[in-house]
Parts: C-alpha cells; structure tokens; sequence
C-alpha cells in the first residue's frame, strides 16, 4: 500500500480522537494492532522511524508504541 494513503488512514483515526484526547494514543494504538495488517504496520512504523512525514502527534505516539 502507498504510504500515502496509510498515513492519511492513520492521520483519519487520530482525528476521530478530539473527543478524548487523553486516550488517543492508547485508541490509535490499539486499533492499529487489531484492524491493520502486519505488513501495513510495519510500513507505517518504518516510515514513522524515517521522521513520520505528514503524520499526526498522536499518530506519531501510538506508531512509537508499536514498535516497542
């Protein structure tokens, strides 16, 4: 998948978050880890680890957790 159209779908859920911006990382998270593919997180870490271009703060957070 173009990295593109993932960091949009990352970004998309982080926005969905405002409600409850104390536990946006701690949703995002968890969303990545039960909806998207292995092969989409391992993109959207890898490009998170080459500086995250065009993602969100919160994205940012819940991608750095996956890759503990």
């Amino acid at each position: 998948m173009h990295i593109e159209r993932l960091v949009e779908m990352i970004n998309d859920i982080a926005a969905n978050q405002v409600a409850d911006p104390d536990n946006a990382v701690d949703v995002i998270t968890s969303h990545l880890k039960r909806f998207w593919d292995p092969r989409m997180r391992a993109q959207i870490i890898a490009h998170a680890e080459q500086g995250g271009v065009g993602m969100a703060a919160e994205a940012k957070a819940a991608v750095a957790r996956l890759s503990l």
